[in-house]
């Protein structure tokens, strides 16, 4: 496995591999000389302003923020320069790449400290020599990391069994629905009930018939069940060079297409206008599948009828929503905080990292402020609170959707995960999208999705497909 991932790295990253990388974190993991400006700077990368705005409201650290938030002053007088590079197009990642490769020769000022990486292409930096090991090199313990959700530990180690990362988030998925749609298709809005009727895809299925038969569309478009059957694969994408199409990605063919033929949902695809549309006062779909960050980040705001009035029932559909299960465990995104080799402020990282990601008052205290939510990645603060009666979700109807969240994040299973995940979950995706659409056959579309994966990865010598 470690070859292969080291292969992976190599086409991602182009000449990365090649540049030798200095001793972790520097010889003692003091702070370096101060620059030109007298300032000593902690350099984060980033794609959006989600765990700057967690560090600039929850680091016990933090002296002052700069008016354009572009940069935080610490107590000890360490100033935070952000850069934020969004993701459109790959850009954050090149951009990221491109910075590693000059961080041997950048100045101590200059180069990386921590960036952020996302679950799909985590192992890209996990299985490299640009990431430190969060225990051996950083310098947490096992210990410290002991009450974290194990899938988000497993999602950074790399394939000598090192941690390479660290998250304030776990993000197991749930069904989203909206409760005055879930009333006029089943007759119920209640949690326990619509989670009867949706246990499994059979049953989902029949709750679609169901949803078109009384005038509305189960789901969105093409890619909303997509992540609910991609983890929960029986193999990883890529064995020996070959790519594997598991029975669950045709099984997603399967219902979507069908879904699409007979106007069980509106033809959107993911964070398109449609899509968010739909999330709206005016929308006909049922619900959407979404995880932690993903109720509170994007459907509370595509809700609201007035996304600058007031977060309360009477915005919109705020409070005619509700979660349940769904029919599979899954889990959708994560941010995790990676500390780059070479980086001379291994002291100030471990701090972040301690109070950040492993610090169950704080992260506690994040789920429970009512425009956050996130669930954090504490096992023992997140049972506390789905055991809270009086906590509960003005968003989603006073439901406690922590208690849900907390049962679905122990079943999430992260052995199939691999390197090719990202490319392969987007061009699965984007060669069947024809399909659905009727502009190609289903032969077609495995025919294309075969050329760009070649395309992609060279090393792959072969598609295999469920008989």
């Amino acid at each position: 496995m470690k070859g292969l991932m080291k292969k992976v790295v190599a086409v991602s990253m182009a000449a990365a591999m090649v540049v030798p990388m200095v001793g972790c974190g520097g010889s003692d993991g003091s702070k370096s000389a101060s620059s030109d400006d007298g300032k000593h700077y902690l350099n984060i990368w980033c794609w959006n302003d989600e765990f700057q705005s967690r560090f600039n409201d929850y680091y016990p650290e933090v002296k002052e923020v700069s008016k354009d938030k572009s940069t935080t002053t610490l107590n000890d007088g360490t100033i935070v320069k952000w850069t934020i590079n969004e993701n459109a197009n790959n850009n954050y990642q090149n951009k990221l790449d491109e910075a590693l490769l000059a961080q041997e020769s950048a100045d101590d000022n200059d180069k990386i400290d921590i960036f952020l990486v996302e679950a799909d292409y985590a192992l890209k930096y996990v299985d490299s020599d640009y990431t430190l090991d969060v225990v051996n090199d950083i310098g947490l313990t096992e210990d410290d990391l002991s009450d974290q959700y194990q899938y988000t530990k497993d999602i950074v180690t790399d394939s000598n069994g090192a941690q390479k990362g660290t998250s304030w988030q776990a993000t197991p998925g749930l069904f989203a629905y909206r409760r005055s749609i879930a009333k006029a298709v089943l007759g119920t809005d209640d949690p326990t009930e619509v989670q009867a009727a949706l246990s499994d895809w059979d049953k989902f299925d029949a709750v679609a018939e169901q949803a078109n038969a009384a005038g509305y569309k189960m789901l969105s478009g093409y890619d909303d069940s997509y992540r609910t059957f991609s983890n929960n694969v029986s193999t990883p994408w890529v064995t020996d060079n070959e790519v594997n199409v598991d029975p669950q990605i045709m099984r997603w063919v399967e219902q979507t297409k069908n879904y699409t033929d007979k106007g069980y949902n509106n033809k959107t695809s993911l964070w398109s206008d449609g899509w968010a549309s739909d999330q709206g006062p005016d929308g006909d779909v049922l619900g959407f599948f979404y995880s932690t960050w993903g109720i509170n980040f994007t459907l509370l705001g595509n809700a609201l009828a007035d996304p600058d009035g007031a977060q309360e029932v009477g915005n919109g559909a705020y409070g005619d929503w509700a979660v349940c299960e769904g029919p599979a465990p899954y889990y959708w995104g994560g941010t995790w905080l990676c500390a780059a080799n070479g980086t001379d402020d291994v002291d100030t990282i471990k701090d972040v990292m301690l109070k950040l990601t492993c610090d169950k008052d704080i992260m506690s205290s994040m789920t429970r402020n009512q425009e956050i939510q996130d669930y954090t990645n504490t096992v023992s603060g997140m049972d506390e609170i789905a055991n809270d009666e009086s906590y509960g979700s003005d968003f989603l109807g006073g439901q406690n959707h922590v208690a849900l969240f907390s049962e679905t994040a122990q079943k999430i299973d992260m052995s199939n995960v691999g390197a090719y995940d990202q490319g392969c979950n987007e061009s699965i995706q984007k060669a069947f999208k024809d399909y659905f659409d009727g502009n190609v056959t289903m032969d077609e579309a495995k025919e294309n999705f075969e050329k760009t994966i070649t395309e992609k990865y060279p090393e792959i010598t072969k598609v295999n497909w469920p008989e």
